[in-house]
């Protein structure tokens, strides 16, 4: 059965056993707007111990809570019993749950857009919070004050303008005034909720517009204190005609290809991570400069990456990008050798990605991407480049003792075959039997 077929089979049994079940959240949300809902939650008025009876397999995940997962053909559906919820003190988890009936449970919900209600049986939709008048209006508002809703769950001010980012809404002016007034609690929310958010904000094809809400909204200097001093920063006209580099990176997440992955979005904004420290201006002619940034944006990227939580893989490649962006202006004039190094890193793909956004962001000029993508086809025809022609067992075998003196040969030699000028593993090793001779007298 398809996902929707077994979330629909799933409030059947409940229901066939005497308990009211529904479609609840996201799912409805996005079956409303003919969008294909990527999970199904399900609200009901039977209790934790009944929906065990009911399924075979269940995850107590929030069991005390109501919450359980119910596994069924291989996937997991959240089961949850209709509860309130009061008593906040942490900007998290309720002091108080109660189980109460279904319109109850629309109520304690954060967005009006969430908080309706579907009967996959009956095709019948419950809209006890104004729901369906705001998808139309294409407006996200919370349910009740605003405030008491952000109160409850800090997350919750992220979540909006990530919600108004994917959906393309507007968000009603209370509940975005109260964004702002409460912008400064999101420091209070876990490094790994906040990371999570983030990754959905910054995907395409809403990561500008996302970026444009963190300013506004005034959660941007919170969540990404270096990127809210990109704001003022200004560029060269003639590099960046689009002005500041907040401009350039919004420019850039305009251009996110819709097949790309996280890594890119992200090497897209922590690229100029440190052109506001490194800014100066040349005293005589005017010109903007900042020099070392790649270097020192390298450092800042890989604290940034660690304080969210990333993934050690994912910070490595990211960081990669950031640390090699700048060498791209120079790819015409390099050396066969530095070229070939630079189109053979495991990162190529994505640091070319990320050149081809970082020009469509300013100068939009594609030569040195065009360069390089004519460059990695003529290198994919040379697979015989790849492999070194000789390695330190090689050069042992023939007499050289390990060394600063064995590696720097090693070096030489991967140079030269990189240049074009060793090309078989006899030229190396006879090069190599040169080089040991020299070092013998």
């Amino acid at each position: 059965m398809s996902l929707p077929q077994t979330a629909t089979e799933i409030v059947h049994r409940l229901q066939q056993a005497g308990f009211e079940a529904f479609w609840v959240g996201g799912c409805v949300r996005d079956l409303l707007l003919k969008r294909e809902p990527e999970d199904y939650d399900i609200a009901t008025s039977a209790h934790p111990p009944q929906i065990e009876t009911l399924f075979a397999r269940t995850i107590p995940v929030g069991r005390q809570f109501g919450v359980l997962l119910v596994i069924e053909g291989g996937e997991q559906f959240q089961v949850a019993t209709f509860r309130a919820e009061s008593d906040y003190h942490d900007g998290r988890h309720p002091g108080q749950v109660t189980f109460s009936d279904a319109m109850a449970d629309a109520r304690r919900r954060d967005f009006t857009v969430n908080g309706l209600f579907y009967n996959p049986i009956t095709s019948e939709i419950y809209d006890w919070v104004g729901g369906k008048a705001d998808l139309e209006a294409k407006v996200l508002r919370t349910i009740g004050v605003a405030a008491d809703r952000f109160a409850e769950d800090h997350l919750r001010l992220l979540r909006a303008v990530r919600f108004a980012a994917q959906l393309n809404f507007r968000i009603e002016e209370e509940t975005f005034s109260a964004i702002q007034e409460n912008a400064l609690k999101i420091q209070s929310v876990s490094a790994e909720r906040v990371r999570d958010e983030l990754n959905k904000l910054f995907h395409p094809p809403h990561a500008a517009r996302g970026l444009e809400l963190l300013r506004d909204s005034g959660l941007l200097i919170y969540v990404l204190p270096e990127l809210h001093a990109t704001l003022t920063c200004e560029q060269s006209p003639d590099f960046h005609p689009e002005g500041t580099v907040f401009n350039h990176l919004v420019r850039m997440l305009e251009q996110l290809p819709a097949d790309s992955n996280l890594s890119l979005a992200w090497a897209a904004l922590l690229h100029d991570i440190a052109k506001p420290q490194t800014w100066s201006r040349d005293q005589e002619t005017g010109s903007i400069h900042f020099y070392g940034h790649e270097k020192l944006g390298a450092e800042m990227a890989e604290s940034i990456l660690q304080r969210l939580r990333f993934p050690r893989k994912q910070i490595d490649e990211i960081v990669t990008c950031v640390s090699h962006h700048m060498q791209f202006k120079d790819v015409t004039r390099m050396r066969k050798a530095t070229l070939r190094r630079l189109l053979m890193r495991p990162t190529f793909p994505l640091e070319l990605e990320l050149h081809r956004l970082d020009c469509l962001g300013s100068h939009g000029r594609l030569d040195h991407y065009n360069f390089l993508i004519e460059q990695a086809r003529t290198l994919e025809n040379q697979p015989e480049i790849r492999p070194p022609l000789i390695t330190g067992d090689d050069l042992i075998a023939l007499g050289m003792t390990p060394g600063p003196a064995m590696g720097a040969v090693l070096t030489e030699i991967r140079n030269r075959q990189l240049q074009g000028e060793l090309t078989t593993q006899e030229e190396a090793r006879r090069w190599a039997k040169e080089q040991l001779g020299r070092l013998a007298t």
